[in-house]
């Protein structure tokens, strides 16, 4: 195994245009074959580490962490995003050292890396059966299947995996129809009505709708005059009213004149018998 070889002291590492940490190079030339061989940086060990805290309720051991990665730290900066490591012998869950962490694959199927794998990949199925109510229990051999499909179609587009990947696409594993929380309908639901109905907050917009007439009450119209003035329907309206006020002038005239006529044609004949 690597950890009982001797002459695996230190290691020089490359950044990759992916982002993640290559070896280049290894003191051990016997037992390792640094051809796509990847290293966890110490940013990616926290993570893992988070991921794995919730994984102990469902049967998984922190310590199969520090069985399945062999801890390098810094030695030295060698230029152009390539630097050495040196091994150590501390904890990845008790160190304070920013470690890297080679993952131990000298023995790929049944060495600490690969058992780690497993111990993972069943806490994780444990979880999901718990925390969702599937039609039928999830099974360990759905997921690795589900993960080797992805990982081969990887490899025929000859995209090299990560081992970061490999460890992070079981922590984060969830069945396909599974994958949005309960929260993301609600939250998308609720950006897609602030896009259809926008906050008015522009003062430009805001005297525009002031100035259009479609949106005036008539009530507004009768308060200020000379927006009726400028109103042609107003100025009918007026019109209107005073030929109304004049026609019923007229008709209490003529009815006043009815009765006059009537009172004297009554007094009329009275004055005719009286000389008589």
């Amino acid at each position: 195994m690597a950890k009982s070889t001797p002459t695996l002291d230190w290691a020089v590492i490359r950044l990759g245009e992916d982002h993640n940490w290559w070896v280049e190079e290894l003191s051990d030339t016997v037992h390792w074959d640094v051809d796509g061989l990847s290293i966890i940086d110490p940013r990616q060990v926290d993570h893992i580490v988070e991921l794995c805290e919730p994984l102990r309720e469902y049967g998984l051991d922190l310590d199969a962490i520090d069985t399945a990665f062999i801890p390098f730290r810094i030695d030295k900066d060698l230029g152009a995003g390539r630097v050495r490591l040196v091994r150590v012998r501390d904890s990845f869950l008790e160190s304070e050292d920013k470690l890297f962490a080679l993952p131990d694959v000298v023995d790929e199927e049944n060495g600490p890396y690969a058992d780690f794998l497993d111990q993972i990949t069943r806490a994780r199925v444990k979880m999901l059966n718990d925390l969702f109510d599937f039609e039928q229990k999830l099974t360990v051999d759905e997921v690795e299947d589900q993960l080797r499909e992805d990982q081969n179609n990887r490899f025929m587009e000859n995209k090299a995996v990560h081992l970061f990947e490999e460890v992070i696409a079981i922590l984060d594993y969830v069945p396909e129809g599974w994958e949005a929380d309960d929260d993301t309908p609600v939250k998308a639901a609720a950006e897609a009505d602030e896009d259809e109905f926008p906050d008015i907050d522009d003062d430009e917009d805001e005297e525009k709708l002031k100035g259009d007439a479609s949106l005036k009450w008539d009530e507004d119209e009768e308060k200020d005059p000379e927006a009726a003035e400028a109103d042609p329907a107003a100025k009918t309206k007026e019109k209107l009213g005073a030929r109304g006020e004049e026609g019923d002038e007229d008709e209490e005239e003529e009815d006043e004149d009815d009765e006059d006529e009537e009172e004297e044609e009554e007094e009329a004949p009275r004055g005719r018998r009286g000389r008589h």
